[in-house]
């Protein structure tokens, strides 16, 4: 396997596990958040709108861990290619073009951490309403 291919094809597999991993995350906290509504929709016992939150915080925790190794190994490659491109027209150097004109805000880092964050937030609030729901009721 020539070098360009090997770097070319595990930067492909690397960000495509990371769009998977977003995407079951995605789904999963649907679900998730789904069995809380129902939960406060049916008078459900807080506890169980506790442990719904923080079953929440933990999945948004593991997916925030694996996002985070994720980056690290598409990382690995951009070097390499941006070093493989230098043979490569400038309108042809996608990586070396990406590093200089990319914005901070129009990145997938940057969107998955404002819906990760966002869930983290309702996933303590849940955590926090249900157990003050059962520290109260008599």
């Amino acid at each position: 396997m020539e070098q360009g291919q090997y770097l070319c094809e595990h930067y492909r597999f690397a960000a495509d596990q990371r769009l998977k991993v977003f995407n079951f995350f995605v789904v999963l906290t649907m679900f998730v958040e789904g069995g809380i509504f129902t939960a406060v929709e049916k008078n459900f016992h807080p506890l169980i709108l506790a442990l719904l939150g923080g079953f929440v915080v933990i999945l948004v925790t593991v997916f925030w861990l694996m996002d985070i190794r994720s980056r690290q190994l598409l990382k690995l490659a951009v070097p390499a290619l941006k070093k493989l491109e230098q043979g490569f027209p400038e309108e042809a150097r996608i990586f070396s073009n990406d590093s200089v004109r990319r914005g901070d805000v129009a990145r997938y880092t940057f969107a998955f951490r404002v819906l990760l964050i966002g869930q983290l937030i309702f996933g303590l609030g849940v955590a926090v309403y249900g157990l003050h729901q059962w520290y109260i009721t008599p």
